[in-house]
């Protein structure tokens, strides 16, 4: 009875060019360095870091692409395009949540750099490190290469939580606060870079028992007539995106959104994305470890993470820390001032003669005189 419910399952071939636009090298290049002249003067002139940093980014980026890309022509491919996504919305996620723990709107806007660094360097040395060492070494240029895939997850989410480290200390915040308020971010973009692996015929799935169901994937079997049914690991890993990002959204709510203990939407994150993996990861093709290996490199990896994840709410609810968005000279952060001021605000405003205590000695000897007067008659009474 399973065997005949499994051949119900549908059987498709995935054969999408992941080359969306392959435009000339020239203009590209020429096009990238002239924003990235234009945003480090302006920044320069306003004396404003994180656009000279941005700026100084795109140079390198054009330098990079005019030194490596050897072909005419630059293949922009879909993989490509959805980084934009995961940028544009990762910046709408943090900003909707700093700004709900009472952060400025400019918080989101200077991550961006700090974001896009973290992402690009952290994933691809992740990739090279636990994935494709030998053909980094083989071809050094090639890590530079990083249009034509070859991203590791954890390697991203390594390198979001060191630029996460160096913004919060920049801005002196708590390191926690900031990476609770990305938490929905990195959701988005563990979702999405699934979707580009689908796009890529990267990524894939181990062959499927029997081959009653599953994708074939001919662009990454080619040295075959018919690629093999594969699990669709892609798509079981976007859908596990999709569950992280609905259980975050319900935690945040059960813990009562802005009153939830500090640490507690990132530690919810490592437990329910990577708790996930550790599922996910027994449907995909084994990487950069034997194949006859019991757990795959993504597994390996996932396990610390998760159980980083519960030691980290168990801490939360221990400590727990207020959550808020508050930076050295913000008046939240010194709530005991108002009080103090409120006093010195009457103390000034207090002029002097009111009150025994700040009677000045030496004073006018009439006003003194009629002063004790005064006081004498209203103790003795009219008449």
């Amino acid at each position: 009875m399973l065997l005949a419910a499994l051949a119900l399952l549908p059987k498709w071939e995935w054969n999408v060019d992941p080359v969306m636009w392959a435009p000339p090298k020239g203009p590209v290049v020429a096009l990238i360095a002239a924003f990235g002249v234009i945003s480090l003067l302006m920044g320069l002139k306003r004396k404003i870091t994180d656009q000279v940093t941005t700026g100084g980014l795109f140079l390198v980026m054009a330098l990079v692409l005019m030194l490596a890309v050897k072909d005419d022509t630059i293949s922009l491919r879909y993989y490509s395009l959805l980084f934009v996504v995961v940028f544009l919305g990762g910046h709408a996620l943090l900003n909707w949540q700093v700004k709900r723990g009472g952060g400025g709107a400019e918080v989101a806007s200077d991550f961006i750099v700090y974001g896009v660094l973290g992402v690009l360097v952290g994933a691809r040395l992740g990739h090279v490190l636990f994935y494709d060492l030998g053909h980094a070494l083989k071809n050094p240029w090639w890590v530079f290469e990083i249009w034509t895939g070859g991203l590791a997850s954890h390697g991203a989410v390594a390198g979001l939580i060191f630029v996460m480290y160096l913004f919060t200390k920049r801005r002196g915040v708590p390191f926690l606060e900031g990476a609770d308020r990305f938490a929905f971010a990195a959701t988005l973009g563990a979702t999405v870079v699934r979707i580009g692996n689908l796009m890529n015929s990267e990524i894939v799935g181990r062959e499927v028992p029997g081959q009653t169901w599953g994708m074939r994937f001919p662009r990454f079997d080619t040295q075959v007539a018919e690629a093999p049914l594969r699990y669709p690991s892609q798509i079981f890993e976007i859908l596990l995106g999709f569950m992280v990002f609905a259980g975050l959204y319900i935690a945040d709510r059960a813990m009562g959104r802005e009153k939830r203990p500090r640490g507690a939407m990132i530690s919810w994150f490592f437990i329910l994305y990577f708790g996930g993996r550790m599922f996910t990861e027994q449907f995909k093709e084994i990487e950069a470890l034997d194949k006859n290996s019991m757990f795959t490199m993504g597994q390996y990896l996932s396990l610390p993470c998760f159980l980083l994840g519960v030691f980290g709410l168990w801490r939360a609810y221990k400590e727990r820390a207020p959550a808020g968005w508050v930076e050295p000279g913000d008046e939240r952060a010194q709530p005991d001032a108002e009080p103090d001021d409120e006093d010195d605000e009457d103390d000034e405003d207090e002029e002097p003669g009111d009150g025994d205590a700040d009677q000045p000695k030496g004073g006018d000897a009439d006003v003194d005189a009629e002063f004790e007067d005064g006081k004498l008659k209203k103790q003795r009474g009219p008449g």
